[in-house]
């Protein structure tokens, strides 16, 4: 344990060094920024004002930025340490391969999490300061989701970076897994539904397969409990889950499929040629 952490504070620091993160960190801060300078804590849509509107609006926008950075940063882990040749000095030091493999994944996720969160935090506080209201139970939900995301395209990095054998085609192969889950948000699975006319609870099934998909639903479900905005799918959504149970999958899912990812991730790289 006592070299995982170790490895762990060093990928943070290494991290705080790159110019990757600070460009991360700008990006949510300025967009938390952004959104009181234009006065979204004044604005009132589908009767929701204030803090909650912000909230809404910062997890709409996290999840068109977050797992793309996420992907694109992690992939370099495993593969471009093999390709620069630094699993040989690794493989000299006292430290398993367990420790070095999680370590980077639970510094990574420190990392990765922090920022997001901490942004969400601080428009929260001065919102607060300056008298609006604070949804606590929103915020609960929204840390969760973001928590969620986080670690499972964190997991997914990790499987890609492990299976890769250089960086270029783990960031390559990072960028088609995106765009993939991205595309059957809607796109793709619109076009599967109208050309096999696959019954509702096949496309919906087939949806909250998709983690983004899972994450956006559940961010409206909080200011929209009927899911009116998604049609007639809200009626096979609510009855299969109920909105407790949907939020409760919503927290629950994108965890254990990044903690398969990443679990597989590490069979590979355990059984793989390291150097």
């Amino acid at each position: 344990m006592k070299h995982l952490w170790l490895t762990a504070l060093t990928d943070v620091i290494e991290s705080l060094r790159a110019r990757w993160f600070m460009t991360y960190t700008a990006i949510f801060g300025g967009i938390v920024v952004l959104l009181f300078v234009f006065g979204l804590t004044e604005s009132r849509i589908m009767g929701f004002t204030g803090l909650t509107r912000i909230l809404v609006t910062y997890l709409q926008l996290t999840m068109a930025i977050l797992p793309l950075f996420v992907l694109i940063t992690t992939v370099r882990s495993v593969a471009g340490d093999r390709e620069a040749g630094v699993f040989e000095y690794l493989l000299s030091l006292p430290v398993g391969l367990a420790a070095w493999y999680w370590g980077k994944v639970f510094g990574r996720f420190t990392i990765i999490f922090l920022p997001v969160f901490l942004a969400m935090t601080a428009a929260l506080i001065w919102g607060a300061a300056r008298g609006a209201d604070v949804p606590w139970h929103i915020y609960g939900y929204y840390t969760a989701f973001l928590f969620g995301l986080s670690w499972c395209f964190l997991g997914i990095g990790m499987l890609i970076s492990s299976m890769a054998r250089t960086a270029d085609v783990a960031q390559g192969a990072a960028f088609v897994v995106w765009l993939t889950l991205v595309l059957f948000l809607d796109l793709i699975l619109l076009g599967v539904m109208i050309r096999e006319q696959l019954p509702a609870e096949t496309a919906v099934a087939i949806a909250l397969v998709n983690p983004l998909q899972v994450f956006r639903t559940a961010t409206m479900m909080l200011f929209d409990p009927q899911l009116v905005l998604l049609g007639p799918t809200a009626f096979v959504i609510l009855d299969h889950f109920g909105e407790v149970g949907y939020l409760l999958w919503a927290s629950i899912y994108p965890l254990l499929l990044g903690t398969v990812c990443a679990g597989a991730g590490y069979l590979l790289f355990r059984r793989g040629d390291l150097p």
